[in-house]
């Protein structure tokens, strides 16, 4: 299923994909008012949004609804960096040393995002892209072993690890300079994990202005999703409803010769295959 919030921020409303379509689940808001309650439902949860969805007699065009952010502000989200050996090469060439390990960072939950909101670039003279394959946590992981990790996903997006080059190595954990507001757009919806066949058999692209910057595959990553998860979890509980970007490819503005990054007006589009799309606009606020 493609699993999704629209509406306006204060009074949002969960959603469902069907034939193009959207099926509002107003008719559950009793039993799951929120989609981190569908997460934490597991599949009891997915049936009675499969029955809901089955059975509406109505349902909404897609266009014209304001799609939020598709999981309210969760506990954590985790990143990623220099995950494939293409960008992990072009950082070098920039004086960005590869890890020996995997190198996590936190984005700040504040900067969320819907899938076709504005970015605001705030201070930033060096802002990037980054497209992503996103996950959500579904039962919590603790201390789990990579064969059992994909039990714990609940599903996955789109997203774009928006970047503030300048502000990034303020500190040596990357996260001033990730977590601007506005500046981890995701969605457009949640794909529920049985509709994903191999999450590393997916093809990303990000455009900027109809150009294309970044192309790729999951299948690049260092470390797999299934490696992530056991490895994170081995430090601390990833729980219900816990985001995951799992890593880049090449191709991102700082690592062009010169660099090329984000000005006001441009407009970012981030795919992975099977999933859709999100597309921002870079507007600077009056």
């Amino acid at each position: 299923m493609r699993l999704l919030r629209f509406g306006e921020a204060a009074a949002p409303r969960l959603g469902a994909m069907r034939d193009g379509r959207v099926v509002a689940l107003d008719a559950l808001k009793a039993s799951y008012p929120t989609m981190y309650s569908i997460a934490a439902g597991g599949p009891q949860a997915l049936r009675a949004v499969g029955e809901a969805v089955s059975a509406a007699s109505e349902t909404l065009e897609l266009d014209g609804l304001r799609l939020l952010a598709p999981i309210e502000r969760p506990g954590k989200y985790l990143a990623i960096g220099m995950n494939y050996q293409k960008h992990v090469e072009e950082s070098r060439r920039i004086g960005v040393e590869a890890p020996k390990q995997q190198l996590w960072f936190n984005k700040q939950t504040t900067c969320l995002a819907g899938p076709y909101d504005n970015i605001d670039p705030g201070v930033t003279e060096k802002l990037d892209y980054e497209v992503e394959l996103g996950v959500v946590i579904g039962e919590p992981a603790k201390g789990v072993s990579e064969a059992d990790a994909p039990k714990h996903v609940f599903g996955y997006f789109v997203a774009n690890d928006v970047s503030a080059r300048d502000w990034q190595f303020h500190s040596p954990t990357f996260t001033l300079g990730k977590s601007f507001d506005t500046h981890g757009p995701i969605g457009p919806w949640i794909v529920t994990a049985d509709e994903v066949v191999d999450p590393h058999r997916l093809k990303l692209q990000c455009l900027v202005n109809g150009q294309v910057r970044q192309e790729s595959e999951t299948s690049q990553m260092i470390f797999n999703i299934w490696k992530q998860i056991s490895y994170l979890s081995t430090a601390f509980t990833l729980e219900t409803g816990d985001l995951i970007a799992t890593g880049t490819p090449e191709g991102v503005g700082v690592g062009m010769q010169p660099p090329c990054f984000l000005q006001p007006g441009d407009v970012v589009r981030c795919e992975v295959e099977d999933l859709g799309f999100i597309e921002n606009k870079v507007v600077r606020p009056a």
